[in-house]
């Protein structure tokens, strides 16, 4: 696979980019070595400053840098600046809270001094993915820097000009030279960087197979790993909840992103009391949403990311018809130029189609009526994935039984699912370990060491 600019609303190959060379990638890894050593003896004043000034950067150069996403990968520009402004607010957070999450914590023993420390580790691979091509790194870049570690990135290979952006903003903030490196690479070369031993960590954030061959490779080399993978989100609407709310949230967090999102509400469990109205409010919403160019401010959803991810939702929607799925509206490509899918709805699968159990990574809503919360809970959790999920209540007790139940890395009561850097972001099951974000976030690539002073 080239690395390479493709513009998905047309289909046309903007620029294309020669890959690192082994020898360009060991120059960058020794770089970063060396970064390490000067970055660790920053004091948190000192990163804090090129933090702050990186946030600064973020926000002054919003429009531009959000015009790259949109070009590389299709996401509207409008929510591509926002994209870019909340990454200047994973910035800020962990600018001014890190010295906070990484002091020491003193316990008293029988020794005069006793205390946990947390302390760099040095260089961590990031794998990222396209769909986020800003904030999935920065909200790893922003606690790995400020925790004195340093950073090598491996982006996915259809967002090269986001992945060199993040690396010149961050050089130009004041870190160190190579304490932000973009390694223009394919997958194929992931497994020698892993294996190198001034390599001391990876981070990564893609499909359930990468994150499996990335955790294996570090595990045979006893590497401590994060992996936040796919999704297939439950977002449960009970009789009390407030309707106008959930249906309007509802379509926002199955289509946010052009429907391309780990953490997107995918599989909506409707109490049978309510079911035909949400459907027939869900599909008016849908059908409403106005699909085209993703530099339109009018536009809702751009583009899907290329042909392949076309093909592979209209495949996923195809398929489970044929399996006796029943189409509400939409869920079909749209002809000409560029990677248009019509946003759909499907309900009625039967538990023998993939589509049940599988993660559609596209802007399909697919619905499933309920007799109880105890039958949405269990259905949820036949799911392989456990990511976020989703309850729409004004039921205190059917709220508490959904924050208990659901196995997921996250449970949002009466709102869409979302990250926040104040919050701890990470999955169970299949949808990978570890967490993102929050104290928990910066402190997964320090080494936490016992200290006892006799």
């Amino acid at each position: 696979m080239s690395i390479q600019t493709q513009n998905p609303a047309t289909g046309e190959v903007i620029k294309t980019f020669e890959a690192h060379s082994d020898a360009d990638v060991d120059a960058a890894i020794a770089a970063s070595v060396a970064a390490f050593h000067e970055i660790r003896d920053w004091s948190f004043e000192k990163r804090a400053k090129a933090m702050h000034k990186t946030a600064e950067i973020l926000e002054d150069e919003a429009e531009s840098l959000g015009a790259i996403m949109t070009l590389e990968m299709g996401k509207t520009h409008q929510a591509a600046i926002a994209e870019v402004k909340k990454c200047a607010l994973v910035c800020r957070y962990y600018a001014d809270e890190a010295e906070g999450h990484l002091a020491n914590e003193y316990v008293k023993t029988e020794a005069s001094e006793a205390y946990r420390a947390y302390l760099p580790l040095g260089p961590v691979l990031a794998v990222m993915p396209w769909n986020y091509p800003l904030w999935q790194v920065f909200r790893f870049a922003a606690p790995a820097l400020m925790a004195g570690n340093t950073g090598l990135l491996k982006h996915a290979s259809n967002v090269p000009q986001c992945a060199l952006a993040i690396e010149d903003i961050i050089k130009r903030a004041g870190f160190p030279e190579g304490a932000f490196r973009s390694l223009l690479i394919r997958g194929s070369k992931v497994e020698r960087i892993l294996r190198d031993d001034r390599v001391r960590a990876a981070t990564l954030t893609g499909s359930e197979p990468a994150g499996a061959s990335v955790a294996s490779i570090c595990g045979s080399e006893i590497k401590p790993t994060v992996l936040e993978l796919g999704g297939s989100d439950a977002f449960i609407i009970m009789p009390s909840a407030d309707l106008d709310a959930a249906v309007k949230v509802g379509v926002e967090a199955r289509n946010q992103n052009n429907g391309q999102s780990c953490i997107a509400a995918k599989r909506f469990f409707i109490h049978a009391d309510i079911y035909d109205e949400v459907k027939a409010r869900f599909k008016q919403a849908v059908e409403a949403l106005i699909v085209g160019d993703p530099m339109s401010r009018e536009t809702d959803i751009g583009p899907l990311v290329n042909q392949d991810g076309l093909d592979e939702i209209v495949k996923q929607v195809d398929n489970a018809v044929k399996d006796g799925a029943q189409r509400v509206t939409g869920g079909h490509a749209i002809s000409g130029q560029g990677y248009y899918f019509k946003p759909g709805i499907l309900e009625d699968i039967p538990k023998s189609s993939k589509a049940y159990h599988e993660e559609i990574f596209g802007p399909v809503m697919l619905l499933f009526k309920v007799e109880s919360l105890k039958e949405a809970v269990d259905i949820t959790n036949e799911s392989p994935f456990g990511l976020g999920s989703a309850i729409w209540t004004q039921d205190k007790a059917e709220q508490d039984y959904a924050i208990r139940y659901i196995e997921a890395g996250a449970t949002f009561v009466n709102s869409k699912t979302s990250s926040d850097p104040r919050l701890p972001f990470g999955g169970i099951k299949r949808s990978g370990f570890g967490r993102e974000l929050a104290a928990e976030g910066i402190r997964a690539f320090c080494n936490l060491k016992t200290v006892s002073i006799a």
